[in-house]
């Protein structure tokens, strides 16, 4: 992993930045896809079965920002911390899951625990790699509490009867056999 000007990383992440605050206002983060290169790969894990990995700039934009975040409008992921390693090119920002819908209460929702993005920055104000990392079970017992509450979007309710159909879902493989690994 080359290096890069520690300057130019700081110019990444403050882009990155603003890119995902539109994104959030707009409910649609599918204008992101510019951030990445051509032949980028954006992953997670879904826990102990299955992971989720996209490859090139057509999955990530439909699968990653579009399937995988539709129902996630009004939602926000303000990052608290991002650290820098211009040595490796390389970048690690911890992001909180928030929804804009109050609870009954007049409190918001929160996924508890810790959410992050990691990455490998390739130039050009391109990102060539992303791996996410968030509290699956904590994600889960939110979703299923706001469920209860009669609080879920649309989106997100069309998203749960996909889940519970049982039918396949574009890009989650069993661990270790997506087509490019967490670590890759």
């Amino acid at each position: 992993m080359p290096a890069f000007p520690r300057t130019e990383l700081e110019e990444m992440v403050e882009r990155w930045l603003q890119v995902n605050r539109e994104a959030e206002a707009k409910g649609d983060w599918t204008d992101m896809i510019e951030m990445y290169t051509e032949d980028a790969t954006y992953g997670w894990n879904y826990g102990p079965n299955e992971d989720f990995m996209t490859v090139g700039r057509d999955e990530i934009r439909d699968v990653a920002l579009g399937l995988e975040m539709g129902g996630l409008d009004g939602w926000e992921y303000p990052y608290q911390k991002v650290l820098i390693d211009d040595q490796q090119g390389e970048v690690l920002g911890f992001w909180k899951q928030i929804a804009t819908t109050p609870r009954p209460d007049g409190g918001t929702y929160e996924v508890a625990g810790l959410g992050g993005s990691w990455f490998r920055y390739a130039g050009n104000f391109q990102w060539s790699w992303q791996r996410d990392f968030f509290d699956v079970g904590n994600a889960t017992a939110l979703f299923i509490q706001m469920f209860r509450d009669e609080t879920l979007s649309p989106g997100m309710k069309r998203r749960l009867d996909i889940a519970a159909s049982g039918e396949p879902q574009p890009c989650r493989y069993p661990v270790g056999q997506s087509p490019v690994g967490l670590w890759d």
